[in-house]
């Protein structure tokens, strides 16, 4: 299983040292002469800390864990690793020989055990000889023999079935061809049990069963973790602390006290940029009001005693109002120079504009009545009333995709009646498919006409004027940064062109919000701000997703599909 991990042998006592991961001023380009992903990165590790690692799609997390697995070297800087225990690392897409077997690939997962012991027992060997150099065998002896333990080595064997088992792979033979097995991988290096796990996203594919079971595994490992996820429940149960990878400062700032930590520090953070803001708005005018005030002094001339003033008296008056005029207007100047803006909006969903109520209304807002869409949807009634707020469960393909897909008006059935909100909303699980020129900008792509749904009673609009008109509305919803904006759709990351939909999504108000895998390739900082805004949104709701943690928050209805058949849960 050659490179669907990398595993570094454990080091002699001789050699051994505390484990600590370091990175100081470290700076990473993506190719010469491009700009670099991260600069200037300094944070570390003790031993036994488990630190999730997340950030935007593209912000350079896998190549934050790369750098640290020794895989690519810094442009600048210093990565220094030090792991008596050995170093293991799985990328997010492991590459596996399709053609070997399961057990090739244990076999590989655990060659550096093998390797151990065979030492230990080639020097039991020697020492049954009774060798002349005694004390120097024994103290080899007992080198070997303590990292061997240090990785629980006689216990490797039954971690592979324990691995397997946990992760899903249990009844899979060990002749077995690999082919896409990607939970292999993860199996293999949690049952190396190196001092230093990397993972890049270790819970993709995973059930709830197996997400459970390695949340257990690594919080129960001996050693240190970094793993980068975007689960929100695995940080909450794993990470001690978070690693925030930013990229438009293009470095990491490191949250202590976990996940529940991190959101501490970020509402902490947001109260401390508004502050600013009121402060500079508050200074602003103070120097105005300053320079205005003195100016109307030194216009009106002070006051004139001949018995008590001079001449010279007043011209000193005079300058020193003056100065103050001066001081005033360079002060207001350096500051409009560098001005502290206010934070972006909180994200908000807005229901039916004047005229109406997003709960107005006795009758269904959405209606099903007898669906059938071939064999992916059999739905004999489901109804959507205004307000009313609905989570759509169930495995994979059992038609909440398509339920969605025939509310929003995308796809008609072959048989039974629908009626549809007059104003919909839908995010479709694959973001910005009706985006057709991908040469467009970013921004030109936000103005364009939002999708015409068949048989949808409001047509898709563009916005009036120059794409140009929109940068300031379109930044100040906090989903991109300036130069993002001229970036051609075909070039953005998969997590860009979700934002972009959910930009575009946020542009009118609607009555009913279809929103499909709604979390899915977002950062967990902007997943909290869209749960909040939705809190905050008084239309309809329909909502397919796996996402643990929007589930158990979620308050309203919830239903499952099986086979494309609906049955309540509550």
């Amino acid at each position: 299983m050659q490179n669907s991990y990398r595993s570094r042998p454990a080091p002699t006592v001789e050699s051994a040292q505390i484990f600590q991961i370091t990175l100081t001023d470290v700076v990473r380009a993506p190719a010469p002469g491009r700009p670099a992903v991260l600069d200037g990165v300094g944070v570390s590790v003790a031993l036994g800390e488990r630190i999730g690692v997340i950030g935007e799609n593209g912000s350079g997390k896998s190549t934050l864990l790369r750098m640290i697995a020794g895989v690519d070297a810094p442009d600048a800087g210093q990565v220094l690793v030090q792991a008596p225990g050995g170093l293991g690392y799985l990328p997010q897409t492991p590459d596996i020989p399709l053609d070997g077997t399961v057990q090739s690939a244990v076999d590989h997962a655990l060659a550096d055990l093998r390797r151990l012991e065979a030492r230990m027992r080639a020097v039991e060997d020697r020492l049954g000889r009774g060798p002349d150099d005694l004390d120097a065998v024994l103290q080899e002896y007992g080198a070997l023999v303590e990292a061997f333990e240090a990785r629980d080595g006689y216990a490797a064997d039954a971690r592979v079935e324990a691995a397997l088992h946990g992760l899903g792979l249990g009844d899979i033979g060990r002749e077995r061809v690999l082919g896409e097995l990607s939970r292999l991988g993860l199996a293999c290096l949690l049952a190396a049990s190196p001092q230093v796990l990397l993972l890049d996203e270790p819970t993709n594919h995973l059930d709830r069963a197996g997400l459970e079971w390695l949340e257990e595994r690594l919080r129960q490992h001996r050693g240190s973790v970094l793993v980068v996820s975007h689960d929100r429940v695995f940080l909450e149960r794993v990470a001690t602390a978070l690693w925030e990878v930013d990229a438009e400062r293009r470095t990491v700032t490191r949250h202590g006290s976990g996940y529940a930590g991190f959101l501490r520090e970020k509402a902490a953070a947001r109260h401390r940029w508004e502050q600013e803001h009121q402060d500079w708005l508050a200074e602003v005018d103070r120097q105005r009001a300053l320079a205005r005030t003195a100016a109307d002094v030194l216009a009106s001339g002070p006051r004139r005693d001949a018995e008590r003033s001079s001449q010279r008296h007043q011209r000193n008056v005079e300058k020193q109002i003056s100065a103050r005029v001066r001081n005033a207007k360079e002060r207001l100047r350096r500051l409009t120079e560098s001005p502290v803006p206010p934070p972006p909006a909180p994200m908000r969903f807005t229901a039916r504009p004047a005229g109406g109520t997003a709960t107005s209304g006795r009758g269904p807002l959405a209606d099903l009545a007898h669906v059938r869409v071939g064999d992916r949807l059999d739905i004999e009634s489901f109804e959507v009333r205004p307000g009313e707020r609905i989570l759509v469960s169930g495995p994979n393909g059992a038609g909440k995709s398509t339920l969605l897909r025939v509310l929003a008006g995308a796809e008609e059935p072959d048989h039974g009646h629908v009626t549809r909100a007059r104003r919909t909303g839908w995010l479709p699980q694959e973001s910005a498919g009706e985006i057709t020129d991908p040469r467009a900008t970013l921004l030109a792509a936000y103005a364009e006409p939002l999708p015409d749904a068949p048989g949808a009673p409001l047509p898709g609009t563009s916005l009036p004027g120059a794409p140009e008109e929109h940068r300031e509305a379109l930044l100040g919803l906090g989903l991109f940064r300036p130069h993002d904006l001229l970036t051609p759709v075909g070039a953005l990351s998969v997590g860009q062109l979700r934002r972009l939909s959910l930009a575009r999504l946020l542009r009118r108000p609607v009555d009913l919000l279809l929103l499909d895998e709604p979390t899915n390739h977002l950062s967990p900082a902007l997943v909290e701000d869209l749960e909040e805004a939705l809190t905050h949104y008084r239309g309809a709701l329909v909502t397919v997703s796996h996402d643990r943690m929007l589930t158990r928050r979620f308050e309203g209805r919830r239903v499952e599909l099986a086979a494309g058949r609906l049955r309540p849960q509550s």
